[in-house]
């Protein structure tokens, strides 16, 4: 009996489509790692130190309200970044684009940790880090969508929603840098951290985007805008073609992300000040139940937007939806308890539901746009949603729980957010994404590799 032949070895071709793939996932993950690292950072120090160095002479409540609303401006510049980075990775191509975002973020967060405190300066000092922190919020706006564009336009079309997911990835990993570090220079600063110990941590982001530069600088763009550049199909004004001709994908957009993102910025930012002012217990645990969370989210956010390409963006997005809403009492009654273990069980179940839309949730966006505009309507509408999701939500559960003492209103809250989001997705059109192989596909098949991977000019 003759033994089965070897199966056939893969051609060049391929090898070069999936090293491209795997590198332009890379680079994607690390520039958002970076980026969600310098924003999540800033995130903790609004609720654990910038009430105090910044905001010294105000309540504790008042600070810490102060010390959101400033967080909440750099959501507000998001939108900016989206249309201003937007315009560019339509026009010259994703790769540049997101260099610029990623030295934009850096130097802004390296920035912060500089700054003289309001003892040092007076009121100087709150406006300087309302400058910084738009900047940060601008160079976050500009990054996920050419992050997301380029590891989705380089993979493969019926994996879109798995090869979109990775660059969300970089929100746990950043979030775990980020909680991670102020665990410990906390630990090794003690009684100092708020005197130097929480500077670190900001400084250290030069490092990071020295690693992201190099990274990002070996990748090559993105199969997709290269055929709109080779074609001659760059538009002159994208962000004005896209708002003029797809304002309901926009919209949806915006409003989907509302059951996600509201929620996550109460989960990781808001319950730091609701769990150590409030019930009264342990910053470091608190931190520790967040780093294990984020860890879960390094393999549920793939694994959703995994699942997605099996049962469809919009299902596994709204199933996402229903426990996140479902979730919102339990969430606070497991907090509530102030117990070690329940407290962990809720936080970890509320980032598993939020990793539910997360995962899919960058190819749901993406594909509703073409790719001569993709950046800049995919970047404007998930950008919208941190005017009126993600900026306000911590700032709204501290106001709801200082007026009433309780949070039950912040569950309440939580749930008109599901209600809104599952509309949205209801109204949101529908794109065919299946009738064709994508741009590399075909090239591949067509023995094109070569073209498509040859090297940018510089201009790109």
């Amino acid at each position: 009996m003759s033994s089965p032949s070897p199966a056939a070895p893969a051609s060049p071709a391929s090898q070069e489509l999936r090293a491209h793939r795997l590198r332009a996932i890379v680079a994607s993950t690390v520039g958002t790692t970076i980026e969600w690292y310098d924003f999540f950072l800033y995130g903790t120090a609004s609720a654990l130190v910038f009430p105090a160095v910044f905001f010294p002479g105000s309540s504790a409540v008042n600070g810490i309200l102060l010390s959101f609303a400033t967080q909440a401006v750099g959501f507000g510049a998001r939108p900016v970044g989206a249309i201003i980075f937007g315009h560019y990775g339509d026009r010259i191509g994703r790769k540049g684009t997101l260099i610029a975002t990623l030295l934009l973020m850096g130097i802004a967060t390296a920035l912060m940790g500089v700054l003289p405190s309001y003892a040092a300066i007076g009121i100087g000092a709150p406006i300087l880090l309302v400058v910084l922190r738009i900047l940060q919020g601008i160079g976050v706006g500009g990054e996920w969508g050419g992050s997301v564009l380029l590891s989705m336009e380089w993979g493969s079309q019926r994996r879109r929603g798995f090869a979109a997911s990775w660059p969300q990835v970089g929100v746990p990993i950043g979030l775990l840098l980020s909680t991670g570090l102020v665990k410990l220079f906390s630990a090794v600063a003690g009684d100092s951290f708020n005197t130097w110990g929480w500077r670190i941590p900001f400084l250290l982001s030069l490092v990071l985007v020295v690693i992201g530069l190099y990274v990002r600088l070996r990748v090559r763009e993105s199969p997709a805008f290269s055929q709109v550049r080779r074609q001659n199909a760059v538009i002159k004004l994208p962000v004005m073609q896209v708002l003029k001709e797809q304002p309901r994908e926009i919209i949806t957009s915006a409003f989907v992300r509302l059951s996600e993102q509201a929620p996550f910025y109460i989960f990781v930012t808001f319950v730091l000040a609701y769990g150590t002012d409030h019930l009264g217990m342990s910053k470091d645990s608190l931190l520790n139940d967040t780093l294990v969370a984020a860890a879960i989210g390094l393999v549920s956010v793939p694994l959703f937007g995994f699942i997605s390409d099996l049962i469809g963006r919009r299902l596994m997005y709204g199933i996402g939806i229903v426990c996140m809403a479902l979730f919102a009492f339990p969430y606070y009654g497991l907090l509530n308890t102030k117990t070690a273990g329940l407290a962990l069980l809720a936080i970890v179940v509320s980032l598993i539901f939020h990793d539910m839309q997360y995962g899919p949730q960058a190819a749901l966006i993406a594909e509703s746009f073409g790719p001569a505009t993709r950046y800049s309507g995919a970047g404007i509408g998930y950008q919208l949603a941190s005017v009126i999701a993600g900026g306000p939500a911590p700032l709204i559960a501290a106001a709801i729980l200082a007026a009433t003492g309780s949070s039950t209103w912040i569950s309440v809250y939580l749930i008109g957010c599901c209600v809104l989001a599952l509309g949205a997705l209801l109204l949101m059109p529908r794109r065919d994404t299946t009738a064709a192989p994508s741009t590399f596909d075909e090239a591949v098949e067509r023995g094109a590799i070569a073209e498509e991977a040859a090297p940018e000019t510089a201009g790109a």
